[in-house]
């Protein structure tokens, strides 16, 4: 949590701007961080990043490795429990048959169907994760939320993933959105909490450092780029922006926040785009499935096929 006097200088006095109004908690968190960000300028060096480091990392090894990374995902008006449970009974049979790959790191549902993934799924390694919290607009009462939250763990859910209220973001509501976040987190209890930026809504690449560094001190396990149902979803600027967070906030307090793309993740190319930023902005140390994550529906047969050579349907 954002602490009133959290200023590391060695005195306990409120932060003053300098028309002398007290700056908030949030506004004294920021302040340890760089927001002087431009649009223009991220784009440039997220693109001579990928430039120089992306095509090196596009190997059969990473395909691998990042097969351990997908949150295989159905989250459509559609779903009923015949079209979970199948794709829950093709995951489980596709890695029945290929014991020698890393499971995939969830299936990721709505909070409704916690229960019968939890009792279907059959692949030691994969979690249970669930939008929650209102998804995708989180339009709705924190008690709502709360109790959502606290019904999808106790049927089974591993991960929560809620989204942050753009809307009272952008009104400078920090207050509603941190106490939101710590409140669902509570209600997580020991189940790890992505929070989604929604990065597309945000718009500006000082909005996006801004919304990490509040989602991670209010408790997010992960930021994660979009919900994938609005466009602009993920991608690599936002990514490359939050990506910066947590590394400086790692600096800042030691404490190891993971990265999740989601949104139109659909080709290897993006995956492999993905990968770069992290590994090279974040480092080995977050080349872990507990750390780093990519949310998909279309791209996991396009990485089992390459990986194994066989076409791969999971719906």
């Amino acid at each position: 949590m954002i602490h009133e006097h959290d200023c590391h200088c060695g005195h306990h006095h409120e932060h003053e701007h300098a028309e002398g109004r007290p700056q908030s908690k949030y506004e004294q968190a920021f302040g340890k961080y760089n927001l002087h960000l431009h649009d223009e300028q991220v784009a440039t060096e997220v693109h001579n990043l990928l430039e120089r480091h992306a095509a090196q990392y596009n190997t059969p090894d990473v395909w691998r490795f990042l097969l351990s990374t997908v949150e295989l995902t159905t989250l459509t008006v559609v779903d009923n429990e015949e079209r979970v449970l199948a794709m829950v009974e093709k995951y489980n049979k596709f890695a029945e048959e290929h014991p020698d790959l890393p499971p995939f790191a969830t299936i990721c549902v709505y909070p409704n169907f916690a229960k019968l993934v939890s009792q279907s799924l059959e692949v030691e390694g994969t979690e249970v994760a669930v939008v929650t919290g209102g998804f995708p607009s989180s339009q709705t009462f924190i008690e709502i939320k709360t109790v959502e939250t606290a019904l999808a763990v106790r049927d089974g859910a591993t991960e929560c993933d809620m989204v942050l209220s753009v809307g009272k973001f952008l009104s400078g509501d920090y207050e509603t959105c941190a106490d939101e976040i710590s409140e669902i987190k509570e209600s997580c209890g020991d189940v790890p909490l992505k929070v989604i930026l929604e990065t597309g809504a945000l718009q500006t690449a000082e909005n996006i450092k801004r919304a990490s560094i509040l989602s991670m001190y209010s408790g997010a396990d992960f930021i994660k780029t979009s919900t994938g149902k609005i466009e602009p979803a993920a991608t690599v600027e936002a990514a490359y922006v939050m990506c910066q967070a947590i590394k400086e906030y790692y600096n800042e307090t030691g404490r190891r926040v993971g990265f999740k793309a989601a949104g139109g993740v659909s080709t290897i190319a993006d995956a492999i785009n993905y990968y770069t930023i992290v590994r090279e902005i974040l480092g080995q140390e977050w080349l872990d499935e507990h750390l780093f994550r990519i949310g998909t529906s279309s791209l996991a047969p396009r990485l089992a096929k390459a990986v194994t050579g066989e076409d791969v349907s999971f719906k």
